[in-house]
């Protein structure tokens, strides 16, 4: 019930609002940042923001703005973040995570991880079917986020597929399991998007773990070329 109850907060189209442009900035926000992007009164996001606090949605925080320190630098400001933590509702209820974790661990212990990789692999192929691989970063992050996954550019953003463009994620659709097996899952995870990508296509994927991201990340083919 503490999952629904949760997820229920989101009805509110404000809260929405506000929990998706926190979500998606990967740091911390400020109240009147979050007011703005949502097109809301500074007292009305504050409310909503702290609501979703209460949900366990969002992890609330304080520090200087300014980036200054000792006198005259000013209060420090309420900021939020996103919660690390996972909601899933599924009535009536099931248990997937468990059997993933039990399906992982037999896996590992078996040694089967170049098959894993493989099936996913195939799994990521089938997926893309009879689709042309994908031209550029942008269509890549297009195709990433309707799969889960939460898709960023970073690099020289104005100039499109220029070399040091790469897409980074700052979630994982695996990260329950991949926290348990990261050697296993993060295998599957690169496999799977190397499928979807295709062996011979414009943008590959190559391992980059950062804490609190995906541990996969896309960049231009040309970027390996010597």
């Amino acid at each position: 019930m503490e999952d629904i109850d949760a997820i229920a907060v989101l009805q509110d189209p404000v809260r929405r609002r506000l929990y998706e442009y926190v979500a998606k900035q990967g740091r911390e926000v400020g109240r009147n940042e979050a007011a703005e992007a949502a097109g809301v009164a500074r007292t009305l996001a504050a409310h909503h923001l702290d609501k979703l606090v209460a949900a366990g949605l969002l992890e609330s925080g304080s520090r200087r703005l300014t980036g200054r320190s000792g006198p005259g630098a000013g209060r420090p400001a309420k900021v939020y973040t996103r919660s690390p933590a996972e909601r899933s509702v599924s009535l009536p209820a099931r248990d997937y995570r468990t059997a993933a974790e039990l399906l992982a661990e037999a896996a590992e212990e078996a040694g089967l991880d170049a098959g894993l990789c493989a099936a996913a692999r195939r799994r990521g192929e089938a997926l893309r079917g009879s689709n042309a691989p994908c031209d550029d970063l942008d269509e890549v992050a297009e195709m990433l986020a309707a799969r889960g996954y939460e898709p960023h550019i970073e690099g020289a953003e104005e100039a499109s597929g220029a070399a040091d463009r790469v897409v980074r994620m700052r979630n994982c659709p695996f990260h329950a399991v991949a926290e348990r097996f990261p050697p296993l899952v993060c295998g599957m995870n690169l496999a799977l998007l190397e499928g979807l990508l295709g062996a011979d296509g414009p943008v590959r994927a190559r391992m980059d773990a950062r804490p609190g991201e995906c541990c996969v990340v896309l960049e231009n083919s040309k970027n390996n070329d010597d």
